[in-house]
């Protein structure tokens, strides 16, 4: 494969991720880093030649240590923000993610292994819903709680 779908430009950079939903008892599984005071989801970046569904399932591996399979498309995410870590910081963003609902197993036992683009560890946590913890992508404590069939397509403008 080829390498992260990652374009810098003269404005700014263009980035294609994918973000996988892993539900367990009304929690959802995040990662959280030693720099960062907020968490994220499970997922990271497509890379060349490579589709959206073969991405997630490369990144849950990653980053449990588990293959799982696709549920269902659940979001189109498009994200304009600042970048705050890596070869982004301080650059203006337009991310554009496909988050996928996860079968989660019932012998579930992810392992993080994994580090940061600038290498900060990673972790996992499993996040309650009805808690309120700071986590990106943001919509996920409403739409999550009620989750529907539907592909939905959500956009972000916080620059």
């Amino acid at each position: 494969m080829g390498r992260d779908l990652t374009v810098f430009t003269k404005d700014g950079v263009l980035n294609l991720r994918v973000g996988a939903i892993i539900l367990k008892e009304r929690r959802v599984l995040m990662v959280g880093n030693e720099r960062a005071d907020y968490l994220y989801s499970v997922g990271g970046r497509i890379r060349f030649g490579e589709t959206a569904e073969e991405a997630v399932r490369r990144e849950v591996y990653e980053e449990t240590g588990v293959r799982m399979e696709i549920d269902r498309l659940g979001f189109v995410h498009e994200n304009f923000f600042v970048g705050d870590a890596g070869k982004v910081a301080g650059r203006k963003v337009h991310e554009i993610s496909f988050f996928y609902y996860m079968k989660t197993p019932e012998d579930f036992s992810p392992v993080c292994g994994s580090f940061t683009d600038d290498h900060s560890k990673e972790r996992l946590v499993w996040v309650d819903l009805e808690e309120n913890w700071k986590y990106y992508p943001a919509f996920f404590k409403e739409e999550l709680r009620r989750p529907v069939k539907e592909v939905k397509q959500i956009v972000t403008i916080e620059i």
